[in-house]
């Protein structure tokens, strides 16, 4: 597979939908097959996907499913890269947990939770990374307030919208 076309024509038994863009490959996956998948990718001698870069999310507000989760693959033996995107739903967001498969997501799956609420099932130590635990909102949401709220630290700090502070 010399191109990313090939690529995608290679996984499409495994997913149902892809596209290529800017000569990377994404795929959409399932919260239910998703342990799998990785681990297919992985272990397939023709893929060789052994390096998981990196995981991220975004949110889209008032869709469904409001948040969408990016699994970034690279195959170092054949020099190519694979994004797998799941979609978790607002009222349920909860996908298993990738540290079976590839333990560097421990961090960035627990980044993700601080952040954007997404449960990690099965996760070995799934807890608040850069907030305190007794912190009930995520910051990374789309309607979460940008400023003009008291702080949750000690001494209810103040800090003003950011259209109102002084230059």
């Amino acid at each position: 597979m010399s191109s990313p076309e090939e690529l995608l024509e290679a996984l499409g038994s495994r997913f149902e939908d892809g596209f290529v863009a800017r000569d990377e490959v994404t795929v959409i996956g399932s919260a239910e097959t998703l342990v799998a998948d990785l681990e297919a990718l992985k272990a397939d001698k023709a893929l060789s996907f052994d390096f998981f870069a990196d995981v991220s999310a975004t949110d889209w507000p008032g869709r469904d499913p409001r948040f969408w989760v990016a699994y970034h693959l690279l195959s170092l033996k054949h020099n190519h890269r694979l994004r797998i995107k799941v979609g978790v739903s607002e009222s349920d967001p909860h996908l298993p947990t990738v540290t079976g498969v590839f333990p560097g997501a421990e961090f960035m799956e627990r980044e993700l939770y601080d952040m954007l609420g997404v449960i990690f099932d099965g996760h070995p130590d799934l807890r608040r990374i850069l907030l305190p635990e007794d912190w009930d909102i995520h910051p990374h949401r789309k309607d979460y307030e940008l400023g003009g709220v008291k702080t949750q630290y000690k001494g209810g700090a103040f800090i003003p919208p950011v259209d109102q502070r002084l230059r």
